[in-house]
């Protein structure tokens, strides 16, 4: 990563890790990802080559405010996000907003035009169809998917029938007990990053 790259994902990460606690829908207080510690692996990611610039595409299954799309919209060739929770996802266009003014003014890189996201329910394979045919990315073609904690084990269900082999799947929000999944391999020399993000591939 060049430097004014860097500055930028740090300037990002800053932004939405003053925001991580939403209180307001129907769920009331929330936990987010801490995109600072994401900043502390893309190193490690990229060097592995579970991020590759020219050709990861993303898929965040529960994306929420779609932070962590715009975060790895920089380091990915499409950062698709889906989230069943509609006022959730209607945080994005305010906090994108205010973000990009933020940014503007700093003199930093705006994210790229390579992001998408979707409201509905992750399993649903009508909405990887309308994700198809709005972005050409089948889910079978996604090269990274992203989920905080919330329904990991359906997620992981989900990854192994249909996604390609080799993809591979991060969970935030595990510590010292990592799960296992069928037909998913834990990447133990990787897991857990930061001591909070595990990391699967499809076998």
């Amino acid at each position: 990563m060049d430097d004014n790259l860097r500055k930028t994902l740090y300037r990002v990460a800053r932004f939405y890790d003053e925001r991580k606690v939403g209180d307001v829908g129907p769920l009331g207080f929330r936990r987010s990802t801490d995109l600072m510690k994401l900043m502390a692996c893309l190193e490690r990611l990229l060097d592995e080559r579970i991020i590759d610039p020219d050709q990861t595409r993303f898929l965040d299954l529960g994306c929420a405010d779609g932070r962590v799309n715009v975060f790895l919209s920089y380091l990915v060739k499409s950062s698709v996000g889906i989230e069943l929770d509609e006022w959730t996802l209607d945080e994005y266009a305010p906090l994108r907003s205010k973000l990009d003014g933020v940014l503007n003014n700093e003199g930093l890189l705006s994210p790229p035009e390579n992001l998408s996201l979707f409201h509905g329910d992750s399993t649903d394979t009508a909405v990887h169809e309308t994700i198809a045919r709005q972005t050409g990315v089948g889910f079978d073609e996604f090269d990274l998917f992203y989920t905080y904690l919330i329904m990991h084990e359906e997620f992981a269900e989900l990854i192994a029938e249909r996604a390609k082999t080799g993809a591979f799947f991060m969970v935030y929000g595990f510590n010292k007990i990592l799960p296992k999944y069928q037909g998913l391999q834990l990447l133990k020399h990787l897991s857990p990053m930061e001591g909070i993000i595990a990391l699967y591939r499809k076998i």
